[in-house]
């Protein structure tokens, strides 16, 4: 089934850069990225169902920095609808750093969780969308600055992100969340066009790359 939106209702996106996108400097708060694409296009779609479109994604945050301010961020807010992609800060920056950052999957899945749990005592629906890694070379901000990234720190990261996807679809199925399974989905664009078409740096969206979250995104409502 996918999840309906009504009339009034109020959808609320969170996570991090990917979704930030800028929001803070922008006039209606949503950013530059698939937030506002999503927003435009279901306007154009339904401009007899008019919603309120909120984003309180920060850039860099991991699922445990989500935790710490989300009464404030999403609770208090009483949405309707929340959409979460979280779990690129989670990845394996610390193959870069050995005394940076380090959760495990079975870490992340629990922080996750109790996010989730709360929203679906309220009633909210859930869209979770999972994190995603395309093959793209060059150079990242990986948390300790510009860094080369190369074959082998890619494959590094595949290995420590793929349980974290995982996590994000048995979450998925245990709280009746809309998935949006996006790294197989830009595997497959990544095969009609460059990975550099849908991301610079293998984790941040171009216009296209955000453009085809927000197509994905409003295939799952109604």
């Amino acid at each position: 089934m996918t999840i309906t939106i009504r009339p009034g209702s109020t959808v609320l996106f969170a996570g991090d850069s990917i979704t930030d996108c800028g929001r803070r400097d922008s006039a209606d708060g949503l950013g530059s990225g698939y937030p506002l694409r999503v927003a435009g296009e279901w306007g154009l779609r339904h401009p007899d169902r008019p919603v309120v479109w909120r984003n309180t994604a920060n850039a860099g945050d991991k699922v445990m920095d989500l935790e710490a301010r989300w009464r404030q961020d999403v609770l208090d807010a009483r949405p309707d609808v929340v959409s979460v992609l979280v779990g690129a800060n989670d990845m394996g920056w610390h193959t870069l750093d050995p005394q940076g950052y380090v959760i495990s999957a079975e870490r992340f899945e629990a922080g996750y969780d109790r996010l989730l749990a709360p929203l679906a005592e309220s009633g909210a629906e859930l869209v979770l969308i999972e994190p995603f890694l395309l093959p793209v070379g060059g150079v990242v901000e990986a948390g300790v600055g510009p860094v080369l990234i190369g074959a082998r720190e890619r494959a590094a990261w595949r290995a420590d992100l793929d349980p974290k996807i995982q996590a994000v679809r048995r979450l998925a199925g245990r709280y009746g969340a809309q998935l949006l399974a996006a790294d197989g989905m830009f595997a497959a664009l990544a095969a009609t066009a460059t990975p550099e078409h849908w991301s610079a740096d293998g984790v941040h969206p171009t216009p296209a790359g955000h453009a085809a979250l927000a197509a994905a995104w409003l295939r799952l409502v109604a």
